[in-house]
């Protein structure tokens, strides 16, 4: 009798903590959301390449993005997807519980997103979206389709269209910019079986035809490198974003977070 009270008890102990993690484990556990009257600022966060990589800007060193992904963590952020970005500038809505929120993006999907970036998401609780240059994938030093699968599956990263081949959009005609938003678009419907809504401009470039472009092409939203926090105000398809760089102060840093 007391054997089996004992492994009734050891049974409801692993319950309990089966239970404890697969509510802590989960990135996006249930959230409700309310609609505002007052406009809505979004600071987006603008990552590329995770090394150490003296003299180059877009090269941010690994203790750099723990200590900055630490404090989003620590300062309760909560880290938001592209389809809660468009909730958030577009249908005014805010989660009930969450007053301080941010989009955390990197460009071009380098390898070191996934070898140096992926494990400190997990740890401090943080969702990235990755802007993928869909004709580089499987290629040196870019994220390999795999690497892509995994992250995408553990819901910690989303994955958008950061075009075909990271043409500068402003130096093509319509009918070129076309091809570059649709590729990209279908790439991403036929191996990560999802609706690609969110446009990385490559470079930030782009002209006064793009934004009707990437809305014909299925877009609903766009961001450009235009320095500051995002809001309706900007349009859906010139939205603005912060800038990271290297040997950023936490001072700084914490600037870019004010809406």
């Amino acid at each position: 009798m007391f054997k089996r009270f004992i492994l009734l008890c050891l049974a409801l102990v692993l319950v309990g903590v089966l239970l404890t993690q697969s509510v802590f484990a989960s990135p996006k556990y249930t959230t409700k959301w309310e609609k505002i009257n007052a406009p809505v600022n979004l600071p987006i966060l603008m990552y590329h390449s995770v090394e150490n990589k003296p003299g180059n800007g877009l090269c941010v060193p690994p203790e750099q993005l723990e200590q900055q992904l630490k404090y989003l963590h620590e300062q309760g952020y909560y880290t938001v997807t592209p389809a809660e970005a468009y909730k958030i500038l577009v249908q005014n809505k805010v989660p009930k519980k969450h007053k301080k929120l941010v989009m955390v993006t990197f460009d071009d999907g380098y390898e070191n997103n996934y070898t140096a970036a992926y494990p400190l998401l997990k740890k401090y609780h943080i969702h990235a979206t990755i802007g993928l240059i869909t004709s580089k994938i499987d290629t040196q030093g870019m994220l390999t389709l795999k690497q892509i699968k995994e992250m995408k599956k553990s819901k910690w990263v989303s994955f958008v269209s950061h075009t075909q081949n990271h043409q500068e959009l402003d130096r093509l005609d319509e009918a070129g910019q076309r091809e570059e938003m649709q590729a990209s678009r279908t790439w991403l419907k036929q191996n990560l079986h999802q609706k690609p809504d969110l446009l990385v401009y490559p470079v930030g470039r782009y002209n006064e035809v793009s934004p009707k472009v990437a809305k014909e092409s299925g877009y609903k939203l766009a961001l450009t490198t235009q320095p500051g926090p995002a809001n309706a105000e900007q349009g859906k398809y010139e939205l603005h974003r912060q800038r990271v760089v290297p040997d950023m102060t936490q001072e700084a840093f914490a600037k870019l977070l004010q809406p």
